[in-house]
């Protein structure tokens, strides 16, 4: 694991010192960068037609699809729903191992070295700590693997599974307003202390008692400023080891 500087372990130790029992994290752009939703989307989109997980008739609606998106015409929590049942119909071990593969080679170079140290410190403390996105369950999972956030500790955008073929059912769409929903609906009380970069997590930020924007994106850093949050900026020049 890289050797943490002084201001990256002030960070970690004065968030440790806090002791809190319950701490929740966005993971793009808070615990790595870039995002890796988009790019495991992008990544399957761009794949020869005989190695990808979908069919050419996806490819071509996701593409136009996303481009909406980008373009305002379709909401976020949409777009983040449907990114996942767009497997509908795919064996999910398939779609894990993919996702296994490109966040090993595409992201886990680019994990924030703090923020893995400080959920491993915490995590050895005690305190209970869950991963909180709207990108694909998947890409989630294996994201975890590198900080040994277990799989009853993430609350992604997710599908119903049956049979291990996936579905079309979501299961939640943790984004915004949505983030609060699944914390609510998984954990007893509002967390101690909460993580996030983006817009999409001021809900989730401003439940906790201790709110952490991290790497922020300029709406939430306005946010976070005017309410006396916590920022942090990570070093984002660097290649985890």
């Amino acid at each position: 694991m890289t050797r943490l500087t002084p201001i990256q372990t002030e960070f970690v130790e004065s968030v440790l010192n806090l002791k809190p029992l319950v701490a929740t994290f966005d993971c793009d752009g808070t615990l790595w960068s870039p995002d890796a939703g988009e790019g495991f989307f992008s990544w399957e989109l761009e794949q020869e037609q005989e190695k990808r997980l979908v069919s050419e008739q996806i490819v071509r609606w996701a593409r136009s699809r996303y481009a909406d998106y980008k373009a305002a015409q379709v909401a976020e929590e949409v777009m983040c729903g449907e990114m996942v049942t767009m497997h509908r119909g795919l064996r999910e071990e398939v779609v894990q191992q993919a996702a296994d593969a490109y966040f090993a080679q595409g992201i886990a170079p680019n994990i924030f070295p703090e923020m893995r140290q400080l959920v491993q410190r915490l995590r050895e403390s005690g305190c209970d700590v869950w991963a909180v996105s709207s990108s694909n369950q998947w890409i989630i999972r294996s994201g975890m693997s590198f900080f040994g956030i277990p799989q009853n500790r993430i609350l992604a955008a997710e599908t119903a599974v049956e049979n291990g073929v996936i579905t079309d059912r979501l299961v939640r769409i943790p984004s915004g307003p949505g983030k609060v929903e699944a914390i609510r609906s998984a954990i007893q009380s509002p967390p101690d202390c909460a993580f996030g970069n983006a817009i999409w997590d001021r809900e989730m930020l401003a439940m906790s008692k201790h709110p952490f924007a991290i790497n922020p994106n300029a709406n939430l850093k306005e946010i976070a400023l005017a309410n006396r949050w916590t920022v942090y900026q990570p070093n984002t020049n660097h290649q985890d080891r």
